[in-house]
């Protein structure tokens, strides 16, 4: 097995560290870049996370910099036990404390003038969170990117229904990687071998020590808490500047805050959002990165990309934190169409109001089960229904295409190799004589079965072209539990904002697995870490009649092509 294991990078010439004291008196290590040296009272910006405030992977250096043009204070710090800050590792839990204690120490320094704003992508998303469930006052607009509340939670059960969420790969495997021990150890997992447990004490032995955050989810796992002091959306509401990407995998979790926003008044009015046409590592779909064949932006074409990147936030500092403006300057919604033109679409709510919603329902089963196009996806939903089947084997599951799904777009892989497999449903809609604008939500309504305890169920809505090639606009899944004598579910597959042209068809592919992005079904109930064998299962879906799957979409009036 190899291990390369990541260390602190040199420190910016341009920053101070400073150990910072927490209540309990472990000290975090803390850089402080001021513009110019200047040490005059000023707003501060603090970042928070567990990747490096000195390294190249999240390049929090040249954030600074760009930051430092505009007059702002910046403040990053590594958080509780990575890199050079000192204390316990356990992921989440003490991220509202430690973030509360360090606004408190900002407060206090001749440079500050009480007044702090929080900025971040995924993790450093998530502190901006912790941060807010603590209601420090000098806290006054925060702008996570990529993230969510409940970024990283283990799957858990979908409330009011007879589903969980699909464990993500990554779920385990970020305790043994990012919050193994004080440095980053990267390694790759093999995914063929049971029980998936067995490779980790390998890790372990090989490594010479445990990871606490891996043991208190296997192999009963702990709900671990991460907002001690109650839920972020129970504390006094600050301006939110949340930013969401079309092809992040971790998007879900950032939908479900803007649901809970929304329905909480005191929030809403303060949430402004931000839906980019980006991966979770913010390779945008404009820049056509695949056409790289998977390289990773070099530092010059990195800093070219900071305007955008960081520009919103700025412009949103600016009024909250500053007072240089109204709320008013910053639009409520900015959207991002795929395929048309980068420009951001307006609006004051989302989706936008020029919207209507339109259903399509796969048919015939027959041909579903052979290459794309498939069966038929069209707005006639046929009378009688029908069940189309597939084998499940967990050995040879539907291959996940990206070999890195937060960086989606360095690939965005053709997978028209997937939908001519056996163990995929495919439908295809005719070719479309104009182009159609997906703007807002979609999901799948449908009823399934399985002579297993349980099935996962993954639908993916494609963009089919006339040279054959399939992309992916928006995905979902669900575990659906005690599937054997058929269950009605509802797939969220997110949100859309694509513009399919004209000559291509939409494309539903339906399918058990994703893997490795997502953990298989083995064919036995029980934690999927722990399964020693392997059995295949019949899963089935029902076209057609009164249960027959319906698949929503949302469709934009305003942008004609």
């Amino acid at each position: 097995m190899h291990i390369e294991r990541i260390g602190p990078a040199e420190r910016s010439p341009l920053a101070t560290e400073v150990m910072v004291p927490m209540r309990d008196g472990v000290r975090l290590a803390t850089d402080v870049y001021l513009p110019g040296g200047d040490t005059t009272p000023g707003p501060v910006i603090l970042t928070r996370l567990p990747y490096d405030k000195n390294g190249g992977y999240t390049a929090l250096p040249e954030v600074a910099e760009y930051f430092l043009r505009f007059g702002y204070r910046i403040v990053v710090q590594d958080v509780r036990g990575k890199f050079r800050s000192e204390g316990e590792r356990l992921l989440f839990v003490n991220e509202a404390d430690d973030g509360y204690d360090t606004i408190d120490w900002i407060t206090k320094q001749p440079w500050s003038n009480g007044i702090v704003g929080m900025w971040g992508d995924s993790y450093y998303g998530f502190t901006q969170w912790a941060a807010v469930s603590t209601a420090h006052p000098a806290l006054r607009a925060i702008a996570p990117r990529v993230t969510g509340t409940r970024l990283g939670e283990l799957a858990a059960p979908i409330p009011g229904t007879h589903t969980r969420e699909v464990e993500m790969g990554v779920h385990r495997m970020y305790p043994l990687t990012m919050f193994h021990d004080q440095d980053m150890l990267m390694w790759q997992m093999d995914w063929t071998t049971l029980p998936y447990h067995d490779t980790v004490e390998k890790f372990f032995a090989q490594v010479g020590s445990r990871s606490a955050s891996y043991d208190v989810w296997y192999p009963n796992p702990v709900r671990l808490r991460r907002f001690r002091h109650g839920s972020p959306f129970d504390a006094p509401a600050v301006p939110v500047l949340m930013t969401i990407g079309w092809w992040d995998n971790c998007a879900p979790w950032q939908w479900q805050d803007h649901r809970e926003i929304q329905r909480r008044p005191h929030w809403a009015i303060n949430e402004y959002l931000l839906i980019e046409a980006i991966d979770h590592e913010s390779n945008s779909h404009f820049d056509r990165p695949w056409l790289g064949g998977g390289a990773r932006p070099t530092p010059e074409e990195r800093r070219a990309t900071l305007p955008r990147y960081l520009g919103p936030a700025v412009e949103f500092f600016d009024v909250f934190l500053r007072g240089a403006g109204k709320p008013a300057d910053i639009p409520r919604v900015r959207w991002q169409l795929a395929n048309a033109d980068p420009s951001f679409r307006v609006s004051e709510t989302w989706p936008p109001p020029e919207t209507t919603t339109i259903t399509l329902y796969p048919s015939d089963a027959t041909a579903a089960r052979g290459k794309a196009p498939g069966g038929d996806l069209g707005p006639d939903r046929p009378a009688a229904g029908v069940e189309a089947t597939w084998k499940h084997d967990p050995t040879g599951p539907v291959p996940s295409l990206a070999p890195d799904p937060f960086a989606y777009l360095l690939f965005h892989p053709d997978q028209r190799g997937n939908l001519d497999r056996p163990d995929v449903l495919v439908f295809g809609g005719p070719p479309l004589a104009e182009p159609l604008d997906l703007v807002g939500p979609v999901s799948l309504r449908a009823q399934v079965r399985a002579d297993g305890p349980e099935l996962d169920l993954f639908a993916k809505l494609f963009d089919l072209a006339p040279d054959g090639s399939a992309h992916l606009i928006a995905r979902g899944q669900v575990t659906v539990l005690a599937a054997g004598p058929g269950r009605h579910v509802e797939v969220d597959l997110g949100h859309a904002g694509y513009r399919l042209p004209a000559g291509h068809a939409l494309g539903l592919a339906i399918a058990g697995s994703d893997a490795p992005e997502f953990v298989p079904f083995w064919g036995q109930e029980g934690n999927r870490w722990a399964q020693t064998t392997a059995s295949v299962t019949t899963q089935s879906i029902t076209l057609g009649g009164p249960s027959g799957a319906a698949l929503s979409l949302t469709v934009h009036r305003g942008t004609g092509s």
